[in-house]
């Protein structure tokens, strides 16, 4: 009787499959941490206010008064229009702002943002809005 040298056996080895678990969980985890929608930390003022708008570009001011557009893009205010300007495009005639500034910010920083989209409406003859963003009161 001949016996065969290669024998089938059932076993089979986890090892790699444990390492690609693990390298699964890394990957969600990064991902993760990656996508925050207020990249800027900001204490928003608090409202009763329920008003939802579609928003075309966001503007957020922190505390030390500095500005930032598209989450975390530092930004001058003296190029603030433009960006606003070339953000919105010519295709939108009321775009929604939405202004993210910190509840300790003065209102002198608030009125620069309204004043720039102001300038594009009269400018462009939009009807471009800005809408102040809150945090719902506890």
């Amino acid at each position: 009787m001949i016996k065969s040298q290669n024998q089938i056996r059932i076993e089979t080895n986890s090892s790699s499959m444990s390492d690609l678990v693990f390298l699964l969980l890394i990957f969600f985890m990064i991902t993760s941490t990656l996508i925050s929608p207020n990249a800027v930390k900001l204490l928003l003022p608090e409202s009763n206010s329920k008003t939802m708008a579609r928003e075309n570009v966001t503007v957020y001011i922190d505390s030390n008064h500095q500005f930032y557009v598209e989450n975390d893009i530092p930004i001058a205010v003296s190029e603030l229009e433009s960006f606003i300007s070339t953000s919105i495009g010519n295709e939108v005639e009321d775009a929604c702002i939405v202004l993210r500034a910190d509840k300790d910010v003065p209102v002198q920083d608030v009125v620069q943002v309204i004043d720039a989209v102001n300038n594009i409406n009269s400018a462009t003859g939009a009807k471009h809005k800005v809408i102040l963003a809150t945090s719902p009161k506890k």
